[in-house]
């Protein structure tokens, strides 16, 4: 398998195969070369513009005359309902940060950052080593596991519950819905039981809207309950909007965080020499390459592949294309970020690189308002890992590994590793 992201001579290689889901980095390479702002028809018929440069990127992440309201979409009718979550719509969950322009942007965003703020997710950094622990020890005494379906996709789901505030006793709930969404949300992809996408959507929502209930009767020390206290104080916060804040929360969060734990160890195991250096950094008690690293495995191969959807507004034009009004446009965060007009040596891991300002969050008023708790899981997960289990090493060939085939998130399906068994005492 190529990581290196060379531009390859000859023809536009194919996009959206199985193969281009294992190693999109050459084919990034070459429309970065030869068509940076392209037009291409996605798996679902959907036709939209790859942004995939780092200036052209970063200006149209924060360029206003590109929507994220999909009523802005010029769609035929073969493409209805294929650029959102499916299920969405139909559960009142459309009015959350991904979906919206200033000013309900700018008011839902001062909002939730009310609720969601800096303190709380650093004093929620001992619950996230606690659930990190808990599920090693699930499998260290055993030599071996899918870091995965084991230790990369609970994690979240249960992180992002307890700041929500959902009772430990339903958490296995969400863990179920979050699992089937996982499996078989593609976006931008044609065919795959969106129903099933669907239905757990509208028993999030069901479930989501009975919390909501009881946080205002009996409010904690959570999130949901900081979402409702915030709605109290003169500005309006609906229930539908409460109840929207905290899916997308949910949704949008776990699976970056997912994909970052997996691709970021993956990609260590794959980097012997950077991994030791980070395993001797963090044995001297030491956190600045950890911090430096989690961003390099953020712009390296992030979780999160194509920005979420953008739609023209008016005329404008980005890298010297013209882009008409109704048109999608999809930001390749992957591509942007091994632009070597910005990063030196682009396709090299370099944990201790500094100037790295990469786009794997996003840009402008869209940032993700989930990056701090995605980065505080991230680090914590791999810190950890590589502290326990010091001979970690993949138990399969990278050739083998499949991708999850989607079109906004780059994730691996399983990640098997093998290590020496972790002794307990009795």
């Amino acid at each position: 398998m190529s990581t290196t992201g060379q531009c390859p001579e000859g023809p536009q290689p194919p996009l959206f195969t199985w193969e281009f889901a294992s190693d999109p980095y050459p084919a990034y390479a070459w429309l970065r070369e030869h068509a940076p702002v392209h037009r291409t028809r996605l798996p679902s018929g959907v036709e939209a513009w790859l942004v995939t440069r780092y200036a052209d990127a970063r200006q149209a992440l924060a360029d206003q005359r590109l929507s994220k309201n999909p009523e802005h979409h010029d769609e035929p009718s073969h493409a209805k309902g294929k650029t959102g979550i499916p299920g969405e719509r139909k559960a009142e969950l459309m009015t959350h940060l991904l979906n919206i322009d200033p000013p309900d942007h700018t008011r839902l965003r001062r909002l939730v950052a009310k609720a969601f703020t800096p303190r709380r997710v650093a004093e929620f950094a001992p619950r996230v080593q606690e659930l990190t622990d808990e599920l090693i020890d699930g499998f260290a005494g055993k030599g071996e596991a899918d870091l995965i379906h084991e230790f990369a996709f609970p994690l979240p789901i249960y992180a992002i519950c307890d700041l929500l505030g959902v009772p430990r006793e339903d958490q296995d709930d969400f863990r179920d819905w979050a699992g089937m969404m996982l499996r078989h949300f593609k976006p931008g992809h044609g065919g795959g039981p969106r129903g099933g996408v669907a239905r757990s959507v509208k028993k999030m929502r069901g479930y989501l809207a009975e919390l909501i209930h009881r946080k205002r009767l009996e409010p904690g020390d959570d999130l949901i309950s900081g979402l409702i206290k915030a709605s109290d104080h003169g500005e309006h916060l609906t229930e539908n909007e409460a109840a929207a804040m905290a899916f997308i929360l949910l949704f949008a969060g776990f699976e970056t965080t997912v994909n970052l734990i997996g691709n970021g160890t993956y990609q260590l195991l794959r980097n012997p020499g950077q991994r030791e250096r980070l395993q001797r950094s963090l044995a001297a008690g030491e956190t600045d390459l950890l911090e430096t690293g989690v961003e390099e495995l953020l712009r390296h191969d992030g979780p999160v592949e194509l920005a979420t959807w953008r739609f023209a507004t008016q005329p404008l034009t980005i890298g010297g294309q013209d882009i008409a009004p109704g048109d999608p446009v999809l930001v390749v965060l992957a591509a942007a970020d091994r632009d070597p007009e910005r990063f030196p040596e682009p396709d090299t891991l370099d944990l201790a690189r500094r100037d790295n300002q990469h786009l794997g969050y996003g840009h402008g008023i869209h940032y993700c308002l989930g990056a701090p708790l995605a980065r505080l899981e991230g680090q914590t997960a791999i810190a950890t890992l590589l502290r326990r289990l010091p001979d970690l090493r993949l138990a399969a060939e990278p050739a083998d590994l499949r991708w999850r085939g989607g079109l906004i998130m780059r994730g691996l399906r399983t990640l098997p590793v093998e290590f020496t068994p972790e002794f307990t005492p009795e």
